[in-house]
């Protein structure tokens, strides 16, 4: 699917450094994989003037997705518990001045900043995340398996807390987007009050 761009490649050399997987096998921590990567730089190509918002950095391979995709009169900010990975992290984007890697709760330091057109979901607490968005913005949700992937067994074929946030949600247009790999999905939705 193409070569991958540079800070992308930069941010997945910071992730291997401070031992995050590149994919998500169930290890430990994982960082943004490529379709998720490759979908968030479409959403992030069309914040024309926008504001992009990241809630669990990680080192900052999502972010860097939508860096490189988002026009040049956007900025993103993204926001991580943990001080290694934002340490991490503003080293990647050291050179990156229409972005901003935050150290503390995703969700506080993003309200400070709201409204977003875009928010990308991949960590922290996300009960009141649509408060984020303007009408019109974006929102992705990522760590999700498909209920068709799932175990027979698995209790989240019929609970699931995230499909549910996402679908009874009345200020949501939602649905879920499953990756070529059939093994990964993330829930997106459109804020429309």
């Amino acid at each position: 699917m193409g070569e991958l761009p540079t800070l992308v490649s930069r941010a997945q050399a910071a992730a291997v450094e401070v031992g995050m997987s590149l994919t998500r096998d169930g290890t430990g921590p994982s960082s943004c994989l490529p379709g998720v990567g490759r979908f968030l730089a479409v959403l992030a190509a069309g914040c024309l003037g926008g504001r992009i918002g990241e809630m669990g950095t990680g080192v900052g391979v999502g972010a860097a997705w939508m860096a490189s995709a988002m026009p040049a009169d956007c900025r993103l900010v993204t926001v991580e518990l943990d001080p290694v990975r934002v340490a991490a992290a503003q080293r990647v984007f050291s050179d990156q001045e229409r972005v901003e890697v935050i150290h503390g709760d995703s969700y506080d330091e993003l309200a400070l900043r709201a409204p977003f057109d875009l928010v990308f979901v991949d960590g922290g607490r996300s009960d009141r995340v649509v408060e984020l968005l303007r009408i019109g913005g974006r929102l992705v949700f990522d760590d999700v398996t498909p209920v068709e992937a799932l175990p027979a067994d698995s209790p989240y074929r019929e609970n699931d807390p995230k499909r549910q946030f996402f679908f009874t949600d009345s200020r949501l247009i939602a649905t879920e987007v499953v990756l070529p790999d059939l093994r990964n999905s993330l829930l997106v939705g459109t804020r429309v009050a």
